[in-house]
């Protein structure tokens, strides 16, 4: 059966058909490949509703579109978790558009609804800490970590809640009286215990006294619109005993002796995460100026605990704020430049270098080479052409005239992020193998070993951060080439090197930049071939020699640059400088910190009465509302 014109047609439909399903599926990968996603799918998903019979249509919508989801996904998830919400959510929205089943973009629109809400309580959170209202902030924080955990700014301004409102372990009290107004006092070898039961009832305060605390212990004290507690605390100092303020209006009163300290006085644990400093020399430093002697570090946590009292613990605390700062960084822009310039001029007419005359005889048949350097006599009698030969060394002659320019340039440009005081290292070339050989004397053993020589650039840089933004930079630079290389008798290489090397410290300022120069290698070869006599001639010379002359000069240039990513941040004056109290005791604030300098006068015997009697009921009692205190009138018991 012959096929008809109807069966040629649908064979000719078919292959267009094809032919346009393989126009159609190479322009969606082109439209794929610049980026128009949308426009290759609706392009498929058209040609799929024309022709649903077409299995290559939907295969290539199916592959494509799965493709495009698994991107749009990945870069949704990137956007919602570096908080750009509005994106993702249009990303996710495209993904259920083509795959409305897609699990994986309905929970990425669901999440990122619930991280805008989140950052919403966060930011209403941090405005409540702002004003103080730190309890209704930790209420909105506990709904977001309820629902994540893991969100990262709930967290942190959690901590910072926890921070500002937990209080010390051991409350640093201090007494306060019920004066507010300075006072003076003159009393002139009076019982210990009379000084304190006057000031008790006069500022409402109460003191204890320890058992070993002396009652015969008599005092003089004069002083001079001083507040009362600087009056309690100078009483303490030069009677050598120390108070433990149990509440604002209640003292214990005791020696101060090692062995009462260490039954009276409170301690405190704290650890210390250290986050810049060295937790060693943090350490070390807490020892020397506390003189602490209960301290344990942890290096792979840099956690340095402490034991102390609390006003010792305060001061470590300012201690490690001044030093645990963080290392400033610098980023050195280097520029290297190895300028080249070589010429080569090669000019005129090499002739041959010798020339040989010889007789050739000695042939023993027709056709025969012959001898060299061997004649027989009849042919030296038949005066043959052939006896003589002339030997000229090839080529017979040979003109130059070649003229050779070239400049080199080569640029590294490299850009290094360096730590204070650390090195970096920079090298640019090649590692060339060394091989050596070891034999022993006996028993004919032979070892080999191979070690590796860096030549080419290296540069090593090491920067000083100063606090007005200057750098120093300790700079070394070497540049190294093989130049020869010379062949050993047991088979192996000496490579012969060439170098040029520089070191300097230089101080800049940030963002300036120096250049370094003048490692300048200069050869200038000129070599000349000529006939003897005839070559030396002036002009005439030149048709009878030939010159090659090779200038080769090259320049290393140095540009670098520093430029500060973290600069030294100081430390605000009261860290830097703060009271430390005195030798004995680490009170965290000098005697009298509060009072005028002439608050506290020198005793001075004074005969006659006291400043102004005091009422016969109450000695001391009455505190007029001036600046002196009626304490004169008590006497002696």
């Amino acid at each position: 059966m012959k096929p008809s014109k109807t069966h040629y047609a649908a064979l000719a439909l078919a292959l267009v058909a094809a032919c346009a399903g393989d126009v159609l599926i190479r322009d969606t990968r082109q439209l794929m490949s610049e980026g128009r996603t949308d426009e290759a799918l609706a392009s498929l998903e058209k040609a799929m509703r024309e022709d649903p019979q077409n299995h290559g249509y939907r295969s290539e919508y199916f592959r494509l579109r799965d493709f495009a989801v698994a991107q749009w996904l990945v870069q949704a998830d990137a956007l919602r978790t570096a908080v750009q919400f509005e994106p993702a959510e249009e990303l996710y929205r495209r993904v259920l558009k083509y795959d409305a089943a897609n699990s994986r973009a309905t929970q990425g629109l669901a999440q990122t609804d619930l991280d805008k809400r989140h950052r919403g309580l966060v930011a209403e959170a941090d405005k409540l800490v702002k004003v103080e209202k730190y309890r209704d902030a930790r209420e909105l924080l506990a709904t977001v970590l309820a629902e994540n955990p893991v969100q990262r700014e709930a967290r942190q301004l959690q901590r910072l809640i926890e921070e500002r409102t937990t209080k010390p372990a051991i409350a640093l009290l201090q007494l306060r009286s019920s004066v507010t107004k300075p006072i003076s006092l003159e009393l002139k070898d009076v019982p210990l215990r009379t000084v304190f039961d006057v000031i008790a009832r006069a500022a409402n305060l109460n003191f204890l006294f320890d058992k070993d605390v002396r009652a015969d212990q008599r005092t003089t004290i004069v002083v001079r619109d001083a507040q009362v507690e600087d009056v309690i605390k100078l009483i303490l100092a030069t009677n050598q005993l120390e108070q433990k303020v149990l509440n604002e209006t209640t003292a214990l009163i005791y020696p101060n002796t090692p062995q009462k300290l260490r039954e009276y006085q409170d301690l405190v644990v704290k650890s210390f995460y250290v986050a810049n400093a060295d937790v060693r020399q943090t350490a070390n430093l807490i020892r020397t100026i506390l003189k602490t002697r209960d301290i344990f570090i942890d290096e792979k946590l840099n956690l340095l605990v402490m034991k102390d009292t609390p006003n010792a613990i305060r001061l470590a605390e300012k201690l490690i704020a001044a030093q645990d700062i963080a290392e400033p960084e610098v980023m050195l822009e280097v520029e290297v430049l190895e300028v080249g310039y070589n010429k080569l001029m090669a000019l005129g007419i090499q002739f041959p270098g010798s020339a040989a005359v010889s007789l050739v005889g000695g042939a023993t048949a027709a056709g025969g080479t012959g001898t060299p350097g061997v004649v027989t006599l009849p042919e030296l009698r038949s005066r043959n052409e052939e006896l003589v030969r002339l030997t000229f060394t090839d080529p017979l002659f040979l003109l130059s005239l070649r003229q050779t320019d070239s400049r080199t340039n080569v640029l590294a440009n490299p850009r290094i992020r360096v730590r204070n005081k650390e090195k970096a290292k920079i090298h640019i070339g090649d590692r060339v193998p060394v091989i050596t050989t070891t034999s022993a004397v006996s028993g004919g053993f032979v070892s080999q070993s191979v070690s590796y020589l860096d030549v080419g650039l290296q540069l090593e840089v090491e920067p000083l951060i100063y606090l007005e933004d200057d750098v120093g930079i300790k700079i070394g630079l070497e540049v190294s080439s093989i130049t020869n290389t010379i062949p050993q008798p047991g088979g192996g290489l000496v490579y012969q090197i060439g170098t040029r090397k520089t070191n300097t410290v230089l101080r800049l300022r940030d963002g300036e930049t120096q250049i370094l120069a003048g490692l300048i290698t200069d050869q200038d070869q000129r070599n000349a071939t000529r006939v003897p006599g005839i070559g030396e001639l002036p002009v005439l010379g030149r048709l009878f020699s030939s010159t090659n002359d090779t200038i080769t000069k090259t320049e290393i240039v140095l540009l670098i640059t520093p430029r500060l990513m973290r600069t030294i941040a100081r430390p605000d004056a009261r860290t830097v400088e703060f009271a430390a109290g005195t030798e004995a005791s680490s009170s965290g604030g000098p005697l009298g910190g509060t009072a005028s300098p002439s608050s506290f006068a020198p005793i001075q015997p004074q005969p006659g009465p006291a400043l102004s009697p005091a009422p016969a009921a109450l000695p001391g009692a009455a505190l007029p509302g001036g600046t002196i205190v009626p304490f004169g009138g008590v006497q002696p018991q």
